[in-house]
């Protein structure tokens, strides 16, 4: 029964929000009467004594006692006497571990809003530095259109903006107060849960006790932003493991991000791109474990929700860290302008620029301008050679009405440079939401 039952080897990591909430609970209940001001003062001087030998290691965490409000209760009992059986006056663990949970998600969401934040500037950099730097677009895997680096980078720059947008969203509707709920029922004693709320930094406490002790749904929350972020990462990581190996070669990874092999001296791995990408699976895990644990329970508390902290922490933990080594690895990376542009000047990716021309300058309808751009394309790769090296004379046996100047539009750069519109891969468009990210970003 100890070993199901105890979960001191993981909510030790509450002690910190535990002791805050304890302290608060008892500034609360000396001004409301309901304990003596030299109670409070007792509670008080152990609780910090307790933070302290918490702090520096000193504190001797007990299987026997359970979880961390018993281990903390009991120590208080030693230091501060029978003042310390009065804190647990008008609240109960139900309320208490829902409240230290709580406390403890809004600042994992704060902690993943921050590593989002240093990632989009990691990126940004990147983006600032290769603006105009070439690279093949991609649908299907598939060359599609030349794009450029600088674009390419900014993409995730915006999924990762609305990652920190969901937890932001998530941190406002978590930020309540479960305190004072006590088991289930509430509670006869005088308490001002306003105050306790307010004291810690909850905008108001919550208003049905059941509800309070009973929901999870901040930690589901939390635990689904933090998937779709961990997905985005891995799209990203995905990303630099393919451009890393010698059949792209559009970037290179040092030392500091990369492992050898144990028999090939040659290699060099892109480990941590990997594992971040193998790391989404534990977050998603997580989210799947909690959700199932939460669709049978009735109202209100069940031991079940003793489940609810080891996939909080899981997730955090590898989130946290795919997050920081990601950033770490966006500003190690050094792009290959050459072998991106080379890569970009394969599979013709200029023809639509050919086609969108025909339909632009001479006035015929796209499905035509597209027919006779894909004529053109043929012949060109029979022909061996790129559209901008096929003859204008070739190009007008499909087309009578091109002249000369279509070959403004066929080179990389031009191409490019002509995706101008809002969101486009233009230099100028990408240099615009460079400054746009910066200023927001402050």
């Amino acid at each position: 029964m100890e070993e199901i039952n105890a979960s001191i080897d993981f909510d030790r990591r509450l002690a910190p929000l535990d002791i805050e909430a304890s302290l608060a609970h008892a500034a609360m209940l000396a001004r409301q009467g309901i304990i003596s001001p030299a109670d409070a003062d007792a509670i008080r001087e152990g609780l910090n004594r307790i933070a302290q030998e918490i702090a520096e290691g000193r504190f001797a965490f007990r299987r026997d006692l359970e979880d961390i409000h018993m281990n903390i209760e009991a120590r208080l009992a030693e230091l501060a006497g029978p003042a310390a059986g009065r804190l647990h006056t008008a609240r109960s663990r139900n309320d208490q571990v829902a409240t230290d949970l709580r406390l403890w998600v809004v600042k994992a969401c704060g902690r993943a809003r921050e590593g989002l934040r240093d990632l989009q500037r990691a990126l940004l950099d990147k983006a600032e530095a290769h603006a105009g730097t070439i690279m093949p677009g991609f649908t299907h895997m598939q060359p599609a259109q030349p794009i450029t680096f600088g674009h390419h980078c900014l993409a995730y720059v915006e999924m990762f903006a609305r990652d920190g947008g969901r937890f932001a969203d998530a941190q406002a509707r978590m930020n309540e107060c479960p305190l004072g709920a006590a088991a289930l029922a509430g509670t006869s004693f005088p308490i001002d849960r306003d105050m306790t709320a307010g004291a810690l930094g909850f905008a108001r406490p919550m208003r049905n006790s059941l509800d309070a002790v009973a929901s999870r749904d901040f930690a589901l929350e939390y635990l689904a932003t933090a998937a779709i972020a961990a997905t985005h990462l891995s799209r990203l990581a995905e990303e630099i493991v393919l451009w890393a190996s010698p059949g792209f070669g559009f970037v290179a990874l040092s030392d500091a991000f990369t492992t050898g092999s144990s028999i090939m001296p040659q290699k060099r791995n892109p480990d941590a791109a990997e594992l971040i990408r193998g790391k989404t699976g534990r977050i998603l895990g997580s989210f799947v474990a909690l959700a199932t644990v939460m669709k049978g329970l009735a109202l209100a508390y069940a031991k079940d929700l003793q489940e609810d902290k080891e996939a909080v922490f899981a997730a955090a933990d590898a989130l946290e860290l795919s997050l920081a080594a990601m950033a770490g690895m966006v500003a190690d990376m050094t792009p290959d302008r050459a072998k991106m542009r080379a890569a970009a000047d394969t599979g013709y990716p200029t023809a639509t620029d050919l086609a969108d021309y025909i339909a632009r300058v001479l006035g015929k309808p796209f499905r035509e301008a597209h027919h006779a751009a894909g004529a053109i394309v043929k012949l060109a790769e029979q022909k061996g050679v790129t559209l901008d090296r096929l003859p204008l004379a070739d190009m007008r046996k499909f087309e009578p009405g091109l002249t000369e100047d279509v070959f403004g539009v066929l080179g990389l750069e031009a191409s490019a440079a002509s995706r101008a519109s809002y969101g486009g891969t233009a230099p100028a468009r990408v240099r615009e939401q460079i400054a746009f990210w910066r200023e927001k970003l402050k």
